[in-house]
């Protein structure tokens, strides 16, 4: 694989990861913010209601809380543009960590109606697919960049200095000798 088709697909592998990372741990914490609210009930009510209803109307009101985010993100990109960096990113991430955290109780609740949708569920089961495939590319690179920062931790320092000291006087005496 060249190169350079090899970082688009680590790029977009690291994507995928870092969407499912976000999905993974913002659901305890949505459901732990809902805990504190005086919002059980209403959580209860919600989940409930979606049991209820046919699976296209729950993918619809599944789908509204992400549609609800889209002017925060046009807005946040407006900001860009004019160059305000800092509240862009500050409104992209903000929406990004509250669309996910509701997608991800809304999913919850409505998960066995929206798997009777065909196409859902047909996409459900890429999406897994493709988180399998994005670790199996992104894990063996995490795990050469955790031995080489291991060899740099506190306590391995002084050795990992030393080879590559080592490594350093290898290589000029080979460039000398040549």
């Amino acid at each position: 694989m060249r190169p350079l088709v090899r970082i688009l697909w680590v790029t977009l592998a690291l994507l995928v990861i870092v969407e499912t990372w976000l999905w993974d741990h913002l659901r305890p914490v949505v459901a732990w913010i809902v805990e504190r609210l005086p919002l059980k009930t209403l959580k209860a009510w919600i989940a409930d209601w979606l049991r209820h209803l046919p699976p296209t109307a729950t993918l619809i009101v599944f789908l509204v809380p992400v549609l609800a985010l889209v002017p925060f993100k046009i807005f946040a990109l407006v900001l860009l543009a004019r160059g305000e960096f800092m509240s862009a990113t500050g409104i992209l991430v903000l929406a990004k960590v509250v669309g996910v955290g509701i997608t991800a109780f809304m999913f919850d609740a409505a998960r066995e109606q929206l798997l009777l949708i065909d196409w859902f569920r047909w996409l459900y089961w890429r999406v897994i697919a493709w988180n399998d495939w994005a670790h199996a590319l992104v894990d063996p690179i995490r795990l050469r960049i955790r031995r080489y920062m291991h060899m740099f931790a506190p306590r391995r320092a002084s050795r990992a200095v030393r080879l590559l000291m080592r490594l350093r006087r290898k290589v000029h005496t080979i460039g000398t000798t040549a």
